[in-house]
């Protein structure tokens, strides 16, 4: 074939659309850097979910586009040098799947987009200027944690007829720490019952704090925030709770919560909010400007529960929850 007819070839044409849009010299592929505090195993699906963003828009990894991971494996410590690598390396965009990480990456330049793609509040953090014109290099996915935690408060009491004292944990490092506690504590004391916060900024704090819980007669244990170290001991907390018989709710999708014991969690979708930052990937590596890209709110949120874990704490889990449960574990 003729090499005129070969870039004419609707083959060629397909593979390479992406490519060709971004009008950058031939050989040169958009490169997109990923930051997890997490490890690489527990955020396979979130991971895959971006990919599967980008594979949607047409891009062929490692053909029409470069995607460089790095993951902290659950040690936040480790999180600075790994966005301080893929700064040095010069990638086109940063996603940043946690608040963390945005303000890493924020620290570390001035100069690369960031995509935020699972943060609670963007403008409080002054991430951004404002949802709908952001200014600057950062834009995204917003995942209204503080308002959803809420929520979250509402379903303990839901769940928990005799709820009052609700024992909450939290890492005080995280930048959106004191606004969840905030939230929790204005709806908490509207239903009714008081709240107890209890700090964990590593993992070795975890099973004392759960246990100062049980120490403080708690009725049930809310965990308010899942980035990061929390996320990755998400199992070693459900199992300590359990030991003391403390219900757990995970103000959080249910992925990997539910089915690991949690008696409920219930939060934006994070392959979902992954999914779709993608699109702004797309766009910023053809040209467009953050600053001009409005911050997203999420659209689907999830609610697991699980009727084992009921059942072993001698609770019932009254048919409101249930009908609006995406996930029951039974």
């Amino acid at each position: 074939m003729a090499l005129a007819a070969y870039y004419r070839c609707p083959l060629f044409r397909r593979r390479f659309r992406p490519f060709e849009a971004r009008g950058q010299k031939s050989g040169v592929l958009p490169r997109v850097g990923v930051v997890w505090i997490a490890s690489q195993s527990d955020v396979a699906p979130f991971q895959e979910a971006f990919r599967q963003g980008l594979r949607d828009l047409g891009y062929v990894e490692g053909e029409t586009i470069t995607i460089e991971a790095r993951f902290a494996e659950g040690k936040a410590e480790l999180a600075p040098a790994l966005v301080e690598d893929l700064v040095r390396r010069k990638v086109d965009v940063i996603v940043a799947p946690s608040t963390g990480v945005v303000q890493l990456i924020k620290k570390a330049t001035t100069t690369i987009p960031i995509v935020m793609a699972n943060v609670s509040d963007p403008v409080g953090f002054g991430f951004v200027a404002s949802l709908q014109r952001p200014g600057g290099t950062i834009t995204g996915f917003s995942n209204l944690m503080v308002e959803q935690v809420g929520k979250n408060v509402e379903l303990c009491r839901e769940a928990i007829s005799n709820l009052s004292r609700l024992a909450v944990l939290v890492n005080p490092a995280l930048p959106d720490a004191t606004l969840v506690l905030r939230e929790v504590r204005a709806v908490a004391q509207g239903l009714g019952f008081s709240v107890h916060p209890l700090e964990a900024r590593q993992p070795e704090d975890l099973e004392g704090a759960v246990a100062q819980a049980s120490e403080q007669r708690a009725d049930a244990l809310l965990v308010s925030t899942i980035e990061g170290m929390i996320f990755a001991n998400r199992v070693p907390i459900i199992k300590a709770a359990a030991t003391h018989r403390l219900p757990t709710v995970f103000a959080a999708p249910p992925f990997q919560l539910a089915n690991a014991g949690a008696l409920l969690a219930y939060g934006a979708s994070t392959p979902d909010m992954l999914r779709q930052s993608a699109s702004y990937v797309d766009k910023i590596v053809k040209g467009a400007k953050p600053a001009d890209l409005p911050v997203q709110q999420p659209t689907k949120f999830e609610l697991g529960v699980n009727l084992k874990t009921a059942k072993a704490l001698g609770l019932t889990i009254p048919p409101t929850i249930l009908v609006r449960a995406d996930e029951v574990i039974e």
